[in-house]
């Protein structure tokens, strides 16, 4: 339907950079809220006596859902708005961290952090982003990209000393209704400056002509919609090779490193302190890599941009054995550096492919490839376990990491810009 747009005055801030302003803040919480399980296993443990399993089952699920709400979230969006999908899903958030304070079994645990908390996180995940940036921005489109993905790693690197200090000192409980609390505090600047598209306020994109053709929003079932989706995206051959390469994303980041870096550094006989503070380290410096990422994406085809990504992180990662020791060696900080600069830097140009291949499909396509970056980690985190299990060591994982990631090099540079069988 064609509707009537107008540009922004010259020299007034156009209004998307408000509406990326509150997505920052609802993405900024979410990876708080999602992190926030890590802190308070060992404090649960000791007042409910739950093992490390049983809590660790919740995080999966949350970590699960996380993945799998991506794609019906892309659709709800189309399908209801964004405001109305953003602010649901902080009222999920705020509700599943809020009853913790009265939990007395380990399954309520697993319902309210593992499913409710999971849901509403999952909703505002990198889906988010991608229709935020589709829907307001035609010029810098990639980097707003870039800076709403490093929101989540700044998120964690906010909240988690903040609810760390409140789950040792206050206690647990302090610490739930905080996230709970902070949740709540989003969902009003999201109903009130969140906007579903710029049409609905008079205006066009930042970047885009006056008087645009948009189409007319989603009617139907959501999840049919994403099934439906999937199904045709899965018929393609470039919808295979996003989806491997952001397996092998996952796997390479979340599930090894994320997961296995700590032991495996101990390993070698450094402090936990130490090896922790070397990955807070990483998550610094993944915002510089990915803002700039993201205005790279603008400029340079993204394909290009996710083999070079790819075949340094592969090149690293076989290195990285050679570099344990028991302190912190200036060789192991230049890895840590580069490593960080790469560790989500490929979600902008995997984003704007699946934008340029898929087009209007584009973000909910992009839900599901998210969704193989969490299988992806899920099974690097567990291979990796059981390597160093079996071998005492971690070095086949590095290596076999590393391997894939050039694999996933090949796949990014076959990637054609138009559907192919």
């Amino acid at each position: 339907m064609t509707l009537s747009t107008t540009p922004a005055r010259a020299g007034r801030l156009h209004r998307a950079w408000f509406v990326a302003a509150v997505a920052f803040v609802a993405i900024l919480g979410s990876a708080g809220f999602r992190a926030t399980p890590g802190v308070l296993i060992n404090p649960l443990q000791e007042e409910f006596g739950w093992s490390t399993g049983t809590i660790s089952l919740a995080v999966s699920v949350n970590l699960v859902l996380y993945g799998l709400t991506a794609p019906f979230a892309a659709a709800l969006m189309d399908r209801f708005g964004m405001r109305r999908v953003v602010a649901c899903a902080l009222l999920l958030v705020a509700v599943g961290s809020g009853l913790t304070v009265f939990m007395t079994a380990s399954w309520q645990l697993l319902l309210l952090w593992g499913v409710l908390v999971g849901l509403g996180t999952g909703s505002m995940a990198l889906v988010f982003v991608a229709t935020v940036t589709d829907r307001w921005f035609v010029r810098h489109r990639g980097l707003v990209t870039g800076v709403l993905t490093a929101a989540g790693a700044t998120g964690q690197l906010v909240f988690l000393p903040v609810l760390a200090w409140l789950a040792t000192g206050p206690g647990w409980r302090a610490a739930s209704l905080t996230v709970a609390g902070a949740a709540l505090a989003v969902v009003p600047f999201v109903w009130w400056l969140l906007r579903d598209h710029p049409e609905d306020v008079g205006l066009t994109a930042l970047g885009a002509e006056p008087g645009v053709t948009r189409r007319a929003p989603a009617t139907g079932n959501a999840a049919a919609r994403a099934l439906g989706v999937l199904r045709s995206a899965a018929r393609t051959r470039p919808f295979w090779y996003l989806a491997g390469g952001f397996a092998i994303c996952g796997a390479s980041t979340n599930g090894l490193v994320g997961t296995h870096f700590i032991p495996a550094a101990h390993d070698h006989g450094m402090p936990q302190g130490t090896a922790a503070g070397l990955l807070a380290v990483i998550g610094v410096f993944d915002i510089a890599g990915t803002v700039a990422s993201g205005w790279l994406s603008d400029r340079v085809d993204p394909k290009v941009l996710l083999g070079v990504y790819y075949g340094l992180r592969g090149l690293s990662l076989m290195v990285l054995p050679s570099l344990f020791a028991a302190t912190a060696e200036p060789s192991m900080l230049i890895f840590i550096v580069f490593y960080g600069l790469d560790w989500v830097a490929t979600v902008p140009p995997t984003v704007a492919l699946c934008r340029r291949i898929y087009g209007a499909d584009g973000a909910v396509v992009f839900g599901w490839v998210f969704g193989s970056h969490q299988v992806g980690a899920a099974v690097a985190a567990v291979g990796a376990g059981l390597t160093r299990d079996h071998l005492g060591a971690y070095d086949l994982a590095w290596y076999a990491s590393g391997l894939l990631c050039l694999a996933a090099t090949a796949m990014s540079l076959a990637i054609r810009h138009a559907r192919s069988r």
